[in-house]
């Protein structure tokens, strides 16, 4: 009997439970364990063959000490909590969940547009303040005509594109690995760097992984002196994407007109200066990924992926760490 931990992860196992039922699967144990100390992990995983992991670090350390465990899984798309280079050498198969939420960011990036230039959700906190002032606040400009950008163009961005097309907006992409014909078939055109796309756009939309020396903090200070007073910054891909504290200045300084954010820098403990401006800033529980179809999609994808590994003993699909040239036994 293989043991498979979701270690911080699902509210329940039921979903899984009907699925290895119904895939026919009897030698599979789903054991959920909630654990608030980071320092217990190993005492947890130490007899698991597969876990599923949202937040938690798997590193190295993990990855030594728990020697049965030969497949570990992100029930999302981003992996930063993984240390793949440590897992490659030990023969562990690291999986993530591209794809499963594509949908759902897009909609809620459209959706925090709409908030931030039409004042919604500011215009709600004045009503229910009994402040009835349809011009209270920043001034409110048509789309018609604006630029929206964005940071890197995978599969979200290509969902955002045509719908901010239908507003009316122009699309304008900073992708390092697009050329410019490839981005002209979406309509879109190719700024050279971070600079001019910051520079030229009215919102700029983020939608890049966090990767460490690359992409974290990569939106600081100067790029957001780049952008005009009146901009927008939207951020549904990581908190580490963004420099918080100077966002904040930016922000109270007026030096941009305002933010939308799903994702913030310390969710482990959901504190963020953002939460004090009220004005100028629309802020989510990092609930872009978010529907039920969405939930359903992803448990199943996950499951999959740790059967086919520890029941099927084949490389999952999905795997994070392509060049894996052995499995541990």
């Amino acid at each position: 009997m293989k043991k498979l931990v979701y270690y911080n992860s699902a509210s329940d196992l039921e979903v899984e439970k009907q699925l290895l039922k119904k895939w026919g699967i009897t030698d599979l144990d789903l054991v959920l364990i909630k654990e608030k100390d980071p320092n217990k992990i190993t005492e947890h995983l130490w007899d698991a063959d597969g876990v599923v992991v949202i937040y938690d670090r798997i590193d190295e350390k993990v990855l030594t000490a728990c020697r049965r465990i030969k497949c570990v899984s992100v029930p999302s798309i981003g992996y930063n909590n993984l240390d793949i280079t440590a897992a490659t050498r030990l023969g562990v198969c690291m999986t993530h969940a591209p794809g499963y939420c594509e949908e759902e960011v897009a909609e809620h990036t459209v959706g925090l547009l709409l908030s931030l230039i039409r004042k919604i959700p500011f215009y709600d906190r004045n009503v229910r303040k009994g402040i009835w002032d349809p011009k209270a606040g920043y001034p409110v400009y048509r789309l018609r005509g604006k630029i929206f950008g964005m940071v890197f163009f995978g599969h979200i961005p290509r969902l955002v594109a045509p719908v901010v097309q239908a507003l009316g907006m122009k699309v304008l992409v900073y992708a390092p690995t697009k050329t410019k014909k490839e981005l002209q078939e979406y309509g879109c055109e190719k700024a050279e760097t971070p600079e001019e796309l910051f520079e030229r756009s009215d919102v700029v939309s983020i939608h890049c992984p966090l990767i460490r020396g690359v992409t974290d903090h990569l939106v600081d200070e100067k790029l957001l002196g780049k952008m005009k007073s009146s901009a927008f910054l939207i951020n549904t891909s990581r908190g580490e994407v963004v420099d918080e504290k100077a966002l904040v200045k930016a922000l109270k300084e007026h030096r941009i007109r305002g933010a939308a954010v799903d994702v913030i820098e310390d969710e482990k403990n959901a504190k963020s200066e953002l939460f004090s401006l009220e004005e100028n800033t629309v802020i989510t529980p990092h609930a872009a990924f978010l529907s039920e179809d969405s939930i359903l999609q992803v448990r199943e994808m996950v499951l999959q992926q740790q059967v086919q590994c520890l029941i099927g003993g084949k490389k999952p699909l999905h795997l994070i760490n392509e060049e894996l040239t052995f499995m541990r036994d």
